[in-house]
């Protein structure tokens, strides 16, 4: 039994954060996992940010409503639903993540969730699990599961490194010369020709 677990941003749609760094004006929140890899400290990072500026929730989520997913992204995950058992292992954010869930038809996703005040000032993270994308491969294996895993930063390794096939999707080149034993692919035809011959 197979389950395809894949990355969000990056992968199926554009990354949010970057989104509002160019709709907010404030480029240190262009910052994400695939420049940093420890998330504790890129989240508390981006919060002071949000927290210096008076921004909130509200703003966040004004940016997300103007997001599609990338091209192509939604046909792609449509095949591969039709194909195996598939589940999103993202480390962004409920508030965040269901309008894009909606363009993409609703797929499983396991992610985490915000803190945030009546005001709205997002106040703190409540992360699902410690590696959340990692504790999550394990567990599905635990249960029968062979896990075939594909995305695009650092928190995306030890899924990827995981499962019997992972791959690597529009990543960076120094993650791709630092792992050169991951496969690496650019297009969404060329990612789907290596899950299934993996299944």
């Amino acid at each position: 039994m197979n389950i395809v677990c894949l990355d969000l941003e990056g992968v199926l749609v554009p990354e949010i954060w970057i989104a509002f760094s160019e709709a907010s004006g404030i480029p240190e929140l262009r910052r994400t996992t695939r420049d940093e890899p420890d998330y504790d400290k890129l989240m508390k990072f981006r919060l002071n940010i949000l927290k210096e500026r008076g921004l909130g929730l509200g703003e966040i989520q004004d940016t997300i409503a103007k997001i599609d997913p990338l091209p192509g992204a939604k046909d792609f995950l449509d095949e591969l639903r039709a194909m195996t058992q598939v589940v999103i292992l993202s480390d962004t954010f409920e508030q965040f993540a269901r309008p894009l869930m909606e363009k993409l038809g609703w797929p499983t996703i396991f992610c985490n969730t915000l803190e945030v005040a009546r005001s709205g000032e997002i106040t703190g993270v409540r992360m699902r699990c410690r590696d959340s994308k990692l504790t999550t491969v394990k567990g599905l294996q635990s249960i029968g599961y062979e896990t075939i895993a594909a995305g695009d930063s650092f928190n995306d390794l030890g899924m990827i490194q995981a499962g019997k096939a992972g791959f690597l999707f529009r990543s960076t080149e120094q993650i791709k010369g630092d792992y050169p034993g991951i496969p690496a692919y650019e297009e969404y035809g060329d990612l789907l020709n290596a899950i299934k011959a993996a299944l």
